[in-house]
């Protein structure tokens, strides 16, 4: 039996995967992959994973509108958002954050959208799963501003500096890595892989972006979540199992999910 994984940020629901989903699972779970979380990033992809999640067994969702649609945080579509927190399958706000790479809105718009949508996640007492693009220092400031977190967070694709990623944890983070993480450049995600407590790491594809090596440039799906698992495993001395367990039993206890039997593989 292969390791027992679960991909906690996807976007299945993306056009390149939506018309093959079940093949894309069963890939999936022929690679130890037993649940995928997808993220929605606007009103629209919230409302698809949510429909996912209630269909599939092995989907869950986080629910959410990124900084590129920050202004559908603040107005009354967040009330839907906050219905869609009901579900028992859906299990947390995201993608939400600030993005100053794009930059397609003004920062104060962005921040007032971030702010709404953990205190949001405080009020239902759930996780959020933040996107930051460019924006290490405010993402810092606003987490620093809505402490505590007793449900937790996660730093998505983490792209910042180990000391960085320390910060985050200390105020009830976890920190998820995804496909740069075996990219030959990328020597940050291999520090923060190398150096962030085992119990506050995560497991993601992003897919369909950000595909690991070697397939780099390629469309990214679930089932290539191991590679991600085998070079953590690579850069801390450890095996593949003991970071499949610990990544596994982290999504678990962050997401409110049950404990993960080796029986979803066979859903």
């Amino acid at each position: 039996m292969k390791p027992v994984l679960i991909d906690t940020h996807a976007h299945l629901t993306d056009e390149r995967l939506a018309g093959d989903i079940s093949q894309v699972l069963a890939k999936a779970r022929e690679a130890g992959v037993a649940a995928v979380i997808n993220a929605g990033y606007n009103m629209d992809s919230s409302r698809a994973v949510y429909s996912l999640a209630g269909s599939c067994a092995p989907c869950y969702a986080v629910v959410g509108i990124q900084p590129s649609e920050a202004p559908q945080a603040l107005g009354a579509e967040l009330g839907e958002i906050a219905t869609m927190l009901a579900h028992p399958k859906v299990v947390g706000i995201g993608e939400i954050g600030l993005d100053y790479y794009w930059n397609a809105h003004p920062k104060e718009v962005q921040m007032a959208a971030f702010v709404r949508q953990i205190e949001l996640a405080k009020e239902f007492k759930v996780p959020f799963v933040v996107h930051d693009r460019d924006a290490h220092g405010d993402i810092l400031e606003a987490l620093n501003r809505c402490a505590p977190y007793p449900q937790g967070f996660v730093m998505h694709c983490f792209s910042g500096s180990p000391e960085f990623a320390e910060i985050c944890v200390k105020l009830g983070g976890y920190i998820s890595l995804a496909g740069p993480v075996t990219f030959r450049n990328a020597v940050k995600p291999a520090r923060v892989a190398a150096s962030v407590p085992l119990e506050r790491l995560l497991l993601e594809t992003d897919c369909p972006y950000l595909t690991p090596h070697p397939y780099r440039g390629q469309l990214n799906h679930p089932a290539y979540l191991p590679l991600i698992a085998e070079r953590i495993a690579e850069l801390r001395g450890l095996t593949l199992s003991q970071v499949a367990a610990q990544t596994t039993a982290n999504a678990c206890r962050v997401f409110g999910l049950k404990e993960v039997p080796e029986s979803w593989l066979e859903i």
